[in-house]
């Protein structure tokens, strides 16, 4: 049973999520007014729509939908993968901790003329590379496929070794991903990654030049100069294909956000619209991975990736000042700033991290779950300087109201 905080809490994303589409209605009333195409409010899932439009991914040569659907089981799902389909989604996202992988089998055995369409992405946590090859056997029987198109390593770093930093150029991992393309069950390898030391994981997978593609915690606003986008820059030089994910997590406020937008708000783009634009104009950026646990979301977000134009830098840097200032409860460029600063080695993006799973995504048991495997002094952040870690973070996370909920949240 929900105690009262939680329901609290529950209630709270349900108003913020209301306000978004309240004003999404509003704006896209006014885009309509400026020439935008007025968008299909209740679609239904049997219907046929032309797919996304695509981007090649890296190397590989092939072509993926912008938008791709991350997915998580929960009651209802069945119906989100056939509403992604209708809306022209040609990608779908699972991992074997989601829990969505019997859903996602059984709607390909249902429709099988749809494999030949679909780019299936699965992410698995193998103790070493070379594991890898036995973990996608599992995941291929719980699809109930013969193959899968892209195999990650799950969030490189989180849940290995130091020496898991150096796995994207190791000769194990260059190995095992020749086998696995080889075998036919997965066509292309790689791995996801939100970990603070993702720069260096990343140069190290341009620089071993056997990676296919990779899914990073992601913004659109990186500073040039700083690491993790020369890294970003380094892996789009060597073909890697990149996926963003992580991009739309922690966003409230978004009433307050949209008033502060008025050139987006003439185009006729809700705040988180915007934002998907905002990522998409990055032309390193393959797809966007976004978890979408409503059809309304599906929506809206399928036509932004519909009506997708680039942004002007002006734009994006308006986007950007709207959304630090709406109290996020995430920061996507954090890559251990913030610790540094506050002279801790808690792992205070981790903690908001999963703070943002429980509450904003509504993945309660996954958040717990995990926050129970960090070690004891990734949680320990009570000597920290979270002024300090305030100051030094991009995405100006209150550190100070932030840390003590996740811990009374997630213990």
């Amino acid at each position: 049973m929900e105690n009262r905080d939680s329901i609290q809490v529950r209630n709270q994303a349900e108003i913020d999520r209301r306000a978004f589409l309240g004003t999404g209605a509003a704006l896209v009333t006014l885009g309509s007014k400026a020439g935008a195409a007025e968008p299909r409010r209740n679609a239904d899932p049997t219907t046929k729509v032309g797919p996304l439009p695509t981007r090649k991914l890296g190397k590989t040569g092939v072509d993926v939908s912008i938008l791709n659907l991350g997915t998580f089981r929960g009651a209802g799902f069945d119906r989100l993968l056939r509403y992604a389909w209708a809306n022209g989604i040609r990608y779908v996202d699972t991992a074997n901790s989601y829990g969505s992988e019997p859903s996602i089998g059984r709607w390909m055995k249902g429709i099988p003329e749809s494999r030949k369409e679909l780019f299936l992405v699965i992410k698995d946590n193998p103790r070493t590379p070379k594991e890898m090859i036995k973990r996608l056997d599992q995941r291929l029987e719980s699809l109930q496929t013969d193959y899968v198109d892209l195999l990650f390593i799950h969030a490189l770093g989180d849940h290995h070794t130091n020496e898991a930093i150096e796995w994207p150029r190791s000769k194990e991992f260059k190995q095992t991903a020749e086998a696995i393309r080889k075998s036919g069950k997965a066509r292309f390898v790689g791995f996801s990654t939100h970990h603070a030391r993702r720069p260096e994981i990343l140069q190290n997978a341009a620089e071993g030049g056997f990676v296919d593609a990779i899914m990073l915690q992601y913004s659109p606003w990186l500073d040039k100069d700083s690491a993790l986008n020369k890294a970003i820059d380094a892996c789009h030089k060597a073909g890697i294909g990149l996926i963003s994910m992580k991009q739309v997590a922690g966003k409230t406020g978004l009433d307050a956000v949209a008033k502060k937008l008025p050139d987006l708000i003439e185009k006729g783009l809700t705040p988180y619209q915007a934002l998907l634009h905002a990522i998409w104009t990055d032309e390193r950026i393959s797809s966007a991975c976004v978890s979408m646990q409503n059809t309304e979301q599906i929506r809206e977000n399928s036509q932004a990736a519909r009506s997708f134009q680039p942004l002007k830098q002006a734009e994006i840097e308006q986007l950007r000042d709207a959304f630090l200032a709406s109290a996020p409860t995430f920061c996507q460029d954090g890559a251990g700033r913030c610790g540094k600063a506050a002279g801790t080695e808690a792992e205070l993006g981790n903690l908001t991290r999963l703070l943002t799973y429980h509450d904003h995504h509504g993945y309660r048991d996954e958040a717990k779950r995990l926050y129970s495997q960090m070690s004891d002094q990734a949680k320990s952040w009570q000597d920290a300087d979270l002024e300090a870690a305030g100051l030094a973070c991009p995405g100006k996370l209150d550190f100070s109201t932030l840390l003590p909920k996740a811990e009374q949240t997630l213990a």
